[in-house]
């Protein structure tokens, strides 16, 4: 399949891959910076922004076998992933099944449980519907502290030092997906993501201390599936580290995926598989 992408900057590729109801521009807080030291790829999920919607795009496996049938495409399996949210939980899926480098999954859904699926759900599922019902008034709304403050303070930890004009498009795209709720009931009624990874590369994950949306007690869970993962915790953020540390977020991910970094993982890998075969 063919999904619409830019390509940005100079170096080894780095993927970027969005959240639920948003687009490659979610990324616009952290990707020029990205961009000086890696080329950046950035994508719109079937459904999402410019990419047309397939016949399984409202549902976590259908997004997943359009991104794996995507990079295969592209010969792009191996490359160095970021995701955030809903793109977080697939790049996960992408190193379980080895087809990623290293990532970096940034307050990725899959790891609710009892009612916690029940609050993610309920707490989404109205704010869509406003979101929808105020469309031809977003922008004026956003354009004011208080407007973005309330639309935001699930998402951000401090909406009002956003950008209107980019609060704004990302709610405008929110509104204008319209796999958002068959995604939401899926995700929400579905099973957790599975572990671990298939892969040597490094795999970190972020998690906001203020994330209102996948609770910072997932984050235990997350590590549990996949127990060679680093967790680093944005501790003035919530669920989009790059909204609210955009620099913060840039050096984790370059760190994640730097030559380096991938080159120790794989030796420690090596050795460990060394001493389980000779015991």
């Amino acid at each position: 399949m063919t999904m619409h992408h830019t390509r940005t900057g100079r170096g080894k590729p780095l993927l970027l891959v969005h959240g639920l109801g948003a687009t490659s521009r979610s990324w616009d807080t952290i990707s020029p910076a990205l961009s000086q030291a890696r080329e950046v790829i950035a994508v719109d999920l079937p459904g999402h922004g410019q990419t047309p919607e397939e016949n399984d795009s409202g549902t976590f496996a259908g997004l997943a076998r359009s991104l794996d049938d995507w990079l295969s495409a592209g010969s792009l399996t191996g490359i160095d992933m970021v995701g955030s949210s809903l793109g977080a939980r697939l790049v996960l899926e992408m190193a379980r099944r080895g087809h990623s480098g290293a990532v970096v999954a940034l307050d990725p859904g899959g790891f609710w449980q009892g009612w916690e699926r029940t609050f993610f759900k309920t707490t989404i599922t109205p704010s869509v519907a406003m979101v929808r019902a105020l469309r031809p008034a977003l922008s004026a709304i956003t354009g004011n502290v208080a407007g973005r403050t309330a639309l935001m303070a699930q998402l951000s930890a401090r909406p009002w030092a956003l950008e209107a004009a980019f609060v704004a498009r990302e709610l405008k795209s929110l509104a204008n997906t319209r796999t958002v709720n068959s995604l939401v009931k899926d995700l929400a009624n579905g099973a957790m993501q599975e572990g671990p990874a298939a892969t040597d590369a490094p795999v970190v994950i972020g998690w906001g201390r203020k994330d209102r949306l996948c609770l910072p007690q997932q984050a235990d869970r997350a590590m549990k599936a996949f127990p060679q993962a680093t967790l680093h915790w944005f501790e003035r953020s919530g669920h989009f580290p790059m909204w609210d540390r955009p620099d913060e977020t840039v050096r984790v991910i370059l760190a994640a995926t730097s030559t380096a970094a991938i080159a120790m993982v794989a030796t420690t890998a090596a050795l460990l598989r060394r001493i389980n075969n000779e015991s």
